[in-house]
C-alpha cells in the first residue's frame, strides 16, 4: 500500500493502482486451475476407455469437455457480466471442483452416466481458466493490455506442466483411499479448482471490471442537438466491430489450425513406428511452447501492435504446417519442432486477438462479448479437431498440414491487407 503522495510504479507507467494485485491474485490461480486443467485432460480418455471397455469410445471425454467448455463461457462470461469478474470466475471455478468430484464418485460406483455428466461440468468450469486472461487486461492500459494478457497465459504454463507431473502421486493416493488409480487426477483437480474458487473470492478485491466501468462511465454531457442524433443503445460502433470481428477470426484461424495438427501428430507418429513416450514428449513440447511464449507475445502485442502481431502469428502457424509437411515420418526432432512452432504461432494470435477483442468491447458489455467470442473458439477448436481426423482419413496427414499452411497463408495476406483497421484507443 502506497501513501498518497507516493504513487505506486504502476501509477507511473499509466496503471491503474489496483492492476498489480489483480495480476498477482490472477497468477496464483491460473497456476492452480491450470494444473486442474491439464491433470483431468491427461488421463480423460484412458479413463473412459477403462470403464467403458472401448478403444473406439476413447474420444468421448474430448467431446464433453469442450461441449462443457463452450456452455461454459457463455455462462461465466454472462455471470461476470452480471456480478464482475469475481463473481463469476468463483462460479466457474467451483464448477470445475463440483465435475472433478462427480468423475471421481462416478469411478468409485463404476457409473457411465455419472462420468459423462461429470466431464461435463468439469468441461464447462475448465473454460474459466482461459476466460481469466480478460481479467488481466480489464485494468491495463492500452499500451500494456497485450502484456497483461500473456501474463495470465504465462502463469498456466506451471499449472500445465505441474499436474501431468503429479499423476503418478495422485494415483497412488487414490489407491490408498480404495479408489481406481485414474481417478487419482480428478482428486487433485477438485482440490486445485476449490482453492482457486477461494483465492479468487478472498483475494480478487477490487473487482477489476467493476472498477474498469466506473472508470469508463462518461460524466453527464448535455443532450445532443437535433443535427447531432443520439447513440443507439447496444449498438456498437462500427469501427469496435470491425477490430472485434478481426480480434475473433484471428483467435479462431489459431484455434483450428493448432487444434488440427496437434491432435493428428500423435496418430501419425504411432502410425510410422514412435511410441507413446517419444508422441508425449513432442506434444508436451508443444504445450510449453503455447503458453512459454506469451512474454513474447505480450511485448510485440504492446510495441508492434495488435494487427503485425497476429499477422506474425499466421506466418508461424504457416511455418509449422510447412515444416510438418515436409518432415520425414521418421524424424521426432523434425516433428517436435513444426510443434512448438505451431505452440508459438497460437500464441501470437491468441493474444493479438485477446486484445483486439478487449480494445473494442466497451467495459459495461465487456465479460459479455467476451465470452461469446471464447465459444466461438471453443467450436472451431472442436470442429478443427473434428475435421482433421476426416482430412487424414481421406488424404493422410500431408493433405492436413498442407490445408493448415493454405489457411494460414491467406489469413496472412488477409490481416496485412486490412492494416487500415482502425487503431485501438489509446487510454
Amino acid at each position: 500500500m502506497t501513501s498518497p503522495t507516493a504513487p505506486s510504479v504502476t501509477a507511473d507507467r499509466g496503471e491503474h493502482p489496483a492492476q498489480r494485485r489483480v495480476l498477482t491474485v490472477l497468477v496464483a490461480t491460473q497456476i492452480l486451475s491450470g494444473a486442474a486443467l491439464a491433470a483431468g485432460i491427461t488421463v480423460g480418455a484412458l479413463l473412459a476407455e477403462e470403464m467403458l471397455g472401448s478403444t473406439g469410445l476413447a474420444g468421448v471425454p474430448s467431446a464433453l469437455f469442450t461441449i462443457g467448455a463452450a456452455v461454459g463461457a457463455a455462462g461465466i462470461g454472462r455471470a461476470c457480466q452480471r456480478w464482475g469478474r469475481r463473481p463469476g470466475l468463483t462460479l466457474g471455478y467451483g464448477g470445475g471442483a463440483v465435475g472433478s468430484l462427480l468423475v471421481v464418485a462416478a469411478t468409485a460406483w463404476d457409473s457411465v452416466p455419472l462420468l459423462f455428466l461429470g466431464l461435463l461440468v468439469y468441461g464447462a468450469g475448465t473454460a474459466s481458466v482461459m476466460i481469466a486472461r480478460y481479467a488481466g487486461a480489464d485494468l491495463a492500459s492500452p499500451e500494456r493490455r497485450g502484456r497483461a494478457v500473456s501474463t495470465v497465459l504465462f502463469a498456466t504454463a506451471a499449472g500445465a506442466i505441474a499436474g501431468p507431473g503429479l499423476v503418478g502421486a495422485t494415483g497412488d493416493l487414490a489407491e490408498a483411499w480404495d479408489l481406481p488409480r485414474l481417478s487419482g487426477p480428478f482428486l487433485l483437480a477438485t482440490a486445485a479448482f476449490v482453492s482457486a474458487a477461494l483465492v479468487t473470492w478472498s483475494f480478487l478485491r477490487p473487482d477489476p471490471l467493476v472498477l474498469a466501468r466506473r472508470a469508463a462511465t462518461p460524466p453527464a454531457t448535455p443532450a445532443p442537438s437535433p443535427a447531432e442524433p443520439a447513440p443507439v443503445a447496444g449498438r456498437l460502433p462500427r469501427e469496435d466491430l470491425r477490430r472485434m470481428a478481426a480480434g475473433g477470426a484471428v483467435m479462431v484461424l489459431s484455434q483450428v489450425v493448432m487444434i488440427a495438427i496437434m491432435t493428428m501428430t500423435p496418430v501419425h507418429m504411432a502410425d510410422h513406428g514412435h511410441g507413446t513416450g517419444v508422441a508425449g514428449l513432442v506434444i508436451g513440447l508443444h504445450m510449453g511452447a503455447m503458453y512459454l511464449s506469451s512474454p513474447l507475445s505480450g511485448y510485440l502485442v504492446d510495441r508492434t501492435g495488435r494487427l503485425p502481431t497476429a499477422a506474425l502469428g499466421a506466418v508461424v502457424l504457416g511455418a509449422a504446417a510447412l515444416l510438418a509437411y515436409v518432415a520425414p515420418p521418421g524424424s521426432a526432432p523434425t516433428l517436435a519442432a513444426a510443434l512448438i512452432l505451431l505452440g508459438i504461432g497460437w500464441n501470437l494470435g491468441f493474444v493479438s486477438g485477446t486484445t483486439m477483442v478487449t480494445d473494442a468491447a466497451p467495459a459495461d458489455r465487456r465479460a459479455a462479448y467476451q465470452g461469446l467470442m471464447d465459444v466461438g473458439v471453443l467450436v472451431a477448436g472442436a470442429s478443427g479437431g473434428l475435421a482433421s481426423g476426416m482430412l487424414v482419413a481421406s488424404g493422410g496427414f500431408g493433405l492436413l498440414t498442407g490445408t493448415g499452411a493454405v489457411l494460414a497463408l491467406a489469413a496472412t495476406v488477409l490481416l496485412l491487407a486490412r492494416g487500415g483497421l482502425p487503431k485501438a484507443p489509446r487510454g
